[in-house]
């Protein structure tokens, strides 16, 4: 086939998910199955090489970031449990006051979205949020849109959450790279989508606590004594980042054979860095909610039972991927694209953005992106870690109607649809557009 038919059967195929999904109402998991499938038999591979390439992108693809996924549940499951997240949110607030409560709800978002996933972050935390609306006789937007766009960015742009990880090893882009650049970008992100944009948009909307979210009158409130220090919360959430980057920095600086570098490469990968994490979690969690093993392994039960879709539908992202490579498209595409003066960054950001509109799914949009640009950036000079943060970028953006995250703001701030779309809405495409903006200013000295 020619490089105009392939990229026109690309379309196609893209087409056809976002057809699946929308309107057949089709899972995630099966629809990337199905066009993978519709892909290889249209590019007229060899059937029995197409079943090949689907297993072997399902197991490449899992062999590694089901683990991780699996480890990063439990670890965020044992801090949710133990009280760790609502011990951050109260100490940034003790430390920062009322008047700049919506600066520390930022940060206690920022950190909380790193073990803990971005809706479980929010339920735990936005009793907060009523509580200094009532307290401020503010909109509860002032503290809750710095809280949202907090956990967003971590949940987006910083490993160990799912989504950027399961795009770095698509695109092969280093995670501790990843974990820097994704800071590096997420914080201008965070601010201006966060404290900026929602004291704003709490001008504009009084929104007040929602009479059906009331707090029961005879539920007692958890005194600080019985939740863990913010020392060793904060420690063990920051435990595994660090071995990461140091893995990352020893690969950079020292020679290969290097005894130190050896070990850091070691206990730096992801999947160990993540099983320590696990296991000082349950010994020092453990023991202050004093946890028998019993109770650790139902908490543990109860984290891996809700990485199930994550993981599926990151494989099959991975299936998607392999087939693209295998069939010829991904390299017709590549070449195509190296012809025009577009940046790889730019690409990501809009097939992205096109998914997340259509879909609405933020992990479909990425694994999408990942998997179609992959084979574009391979052998590019271009930083694969920011092409995750590209792509992270544009799946966080202009989230609207088709979207649970429109959905869950909506209920829990007792807002119209009209200014959940003023509100969150714009406050993810400010994300997106900031992140994107950050990841090409770097590209520029990376």
């Amino acid at each position: 086939m020619s490089t105009t038919s392939l990229i026109l059967l690309l379309l196609v195929t893209v087409g056809l998910l976002l057809f699946l999904v929308m309107k057949v109402k089709l899972h995630a998991f099966l629809s990337l199955l199905i066009v993978s499938l519709f892909m290889g038999v249209a590019t007229k591979m060899p059937l029995g090489d197409i079943i090949n390439s689907m297993v072997s992108g399902m197991g490449g693809t899992l062999g590694f970031l089901a683990t991780v996924i699996g480890l990063g549940a439990m670890f965020g499951k044992m801090l949710e449990i133990s009280g760790g997240a609502e011990k951050l949110a109260r100490t940034f607030l003790k430390a920062f006051g009322e008047e700049k409560a919506p600066w520390a709800m930022l940060l206690a978002g920022f950190l909380v979205s790193i073990p803990v996933f971005f809706d479980v972050g929010f339920i735990i935390l936005v009793p907060l949020v009523y509580a200094l609306a009532k307290s401020s006789k503010k909109s509860v937007l002032v503290f809750g849109i710095p809280l949202l766009a907090g956990l967003a960015v971590t949940h987006a742009f910083v490993p160990p959450t799912p989504g950027p990880i399961m795009v770095a090893e698509l695109v092969g882009a280093d995670l501790g790279k990843v974990i820097m650049y994704g800071i590096i970008c997420g914080i201008p992100a965070a601010i201006v989508a966060g404290p900026v944009w929602g004291k704003y948009i709490g001008g504009k909307i009084m929104a007040e606590v929602p009479e059906y979210m009331e707090l029961d009158n005879n539920v007692v409130e958890v005194q600080d004594h019985e939740l863990p220090s913010f020392g060793t919360v904060l420690g063990l959430i920051i435990f595994p980042i660090l071995l990461i980057l140091l893995n990352t920095a020893t690969t950079a600086f020292l020679p290969e054979g290097n005894n130190v570098r050896t070990v850091l490469s070691f206990v730096g990968h992801p999947i160990v860095a993540l099983i320590l994490a696990c296991l000082l979690s349950f010994v020092i969690l453990g023991r202050f909610k004093k946890l028998t093993m019993a109770q650790i392994q139902s908490v543990s039960n109860a984290a891996l039972n809700s990485t199930g879709l994550i993981i599926l539908v990151t494989g099959a992202g991975g299936v998607f991927k392999q087939v693209l490579v295998d069939s010829g498209i991904g390299d017709a595409v590549g070449k195509s694209f190296a012809t025009l003066n577009l940046s790889p960054l730019l690409l990501a950001f809009i097939i992205a953005v096109v998914v997340r509109i259509s879909a609405g799914s933020a992990t479909v949009s990425m694994a999408t992106a990942a998997a179609i640009v992959g084979p574009i950036i391979k052998g590019s000079s271009v930083e694969p870690a920011l092409v995750v943060i590209a792509i992270a970028a544009g799946a966080t953006a202009f989230s609207h109607v088709n979207d649970s995250g429109f959905w869950l703001v909506n209920r829990y701030f007792g807002i119209s649809e009209k200014d959940t779309l003023r509100s969150w809405t714009v406050m993810e495409t400010l994300i997106g557009i900031v992140g994107l903006v950050m990841a090409m200013i770097l590209s520029l000295f990376v």
